[in-house]
């Protein structure tokens, strides 16, 4: 029985990630306050370096940084960049002449409108430029970067240049992109894991409460799955896992959720439902129905077709539980006790009509 769900849903996966996190916020300051002091320092490094071992070498340590140097005449189209840059929008270095037509039309349509604003910003308050954006490369791929930059001013006072560095994040954002679907899914089903359950129920018990209709949480545990586990192996009980998430996947609308709370556990939530009394009862008698039969089909491990049962308990907000924590709990016992009588049963909470069962 789930005596503190809050407490446990993914508490030490979540520790470790947040640590991960902090790691990498502080090398992407780290980075950042590097290519800042690299921007103060362009103009006087440019013109310090006349040997040509000299620009080789700056070549290289741009190349090996990953980061790029532009400089763009803010009254002009006139663009320049480091021989790094010209790969980070997909091109051979003089393949193409730059410009800041270019420069905008590799830009990502999404993203364009939100990068001219915030170098129009630069250019009018002098403020620090610093933007991640899209670009499309030729190809039809699209990479991420991050541009910092500011204004050069002439005597008068009035901007004349924006200069800057690039460097490209596709893989941070690819890397951030993975931590996240693993913070939030089921690593072996791909289903939303607790944390997803708790946002996702919370929001649509909000949405219930503004419209009054109602949800249905049901709880789901599989029976004699240990023993199939230790007599077939871990990877017949994976597989058994799969093929029950992708059935329960299949019995629900797209704007419900089916998430897997660990082991042997699943959970449903069905929302926006309208009906009372003894119509919102039927339908529940039905989707029970449904799911035990869909579950009762055998799964082939090998060449030996295998069934495995299930329990199933009901809870259904408002009327069993007029907060999240207790209707979970509600739901919770219901499963119990429909495991406690036997195989392929379901029970309502307590406040329901009438018990019943499947099977």
């Amino acid at each position: 029985m789930l005596t503190s769900w809050l407490e446990v849903a993914v508490a030490v996966p979540v520790i470790a990630l947040i640590g991960v996190l902090l790691r990498r916020e502080r090398r992407a300051r780290r980075e950042l306050a590097e290519c800042r002091v690299l921007l103060q320092q362009l103009s006087e490094r440019q013109r310090r370096v006349e040997a040509g071992d000299d620009v080789e070498r700056f070549k290289r340590s741009q190349y090996f940084a990953r980061i790029g140097t532009w400089d763009w005449d803010v009254d002009t189209e006139k663009l320049y960049w480091s021989e790094a840059i010209y790969g980070m929008f997909g091109y051979k270095v003089g393949e193409v002449i730059p410009s800041y037509e270019l420069f905008c039309a590799s830009v990502h349509p999404e993203d364009r409108d939100r990068v001219r604003a915030g170098e129009a910003r630069c250019i009018e308050t002098g403020e620090n430029h610093d933007e991640e954006y899209r670009v499309i490369w030729p190809d039809g791929s699209v990479h991420w970067l991050r541009e910092t930059g500011n204004v050069v001013k002439n005597v008068h006072d009035s901007a004349i240049k924006m200069m800057g560095v690039v460097r490209d994040i596709t893989e941070e954002k690819a890397w951030a992109s993975q931590l996240h679907t693993l913070a939030h899914h089921d690593a072996l089903t791909g289903l939303p894991n607790r944390l997803v359950l708790e946002e996702r129920l919370s929001r649509a018990l909000e949405h219930a409460r503004e419209q009054a209709s109602r949800v249905i949480l049901v709880f789901l545990d599989l029976n004699g799955f240990k023993d199939i586990n230790d007599a077939h192996g871990h990877a017949a009980g994976d597989r058994i896992l799969v093929t029950t998430a992708t059935r329960l996947k299949n019995l629900i609308r797209s704007s419900d959720t089916v998430a897997r709370i660990g082991g042997d556990e699943f959970v449903l939530v069905l929302e926006g439902l309208a009906q009372q009394g003894d119509g919102l009862l039927e339908e529940v008698h039905l989707l029970c129905g449904k799911i035990l039969a869909e579950l009762s089909l055998p799964i082939s491990l090998g060449d030996q077709p295998t069934q495995i049962g299930c329990s199933l308990g009901v809870a259904v907000f408002p009327d069993h539980a007029p907060s999240m924590d207790t209707l979970i709990h509600t739901a919770d016992l219901a499963m119990y006790a429909a495991k406690r009588s036997g195989n392929n049963q379901y029970r309502f909470g307590r406040q329901a009509a009438s018990p019943a069962h499947a099977g």
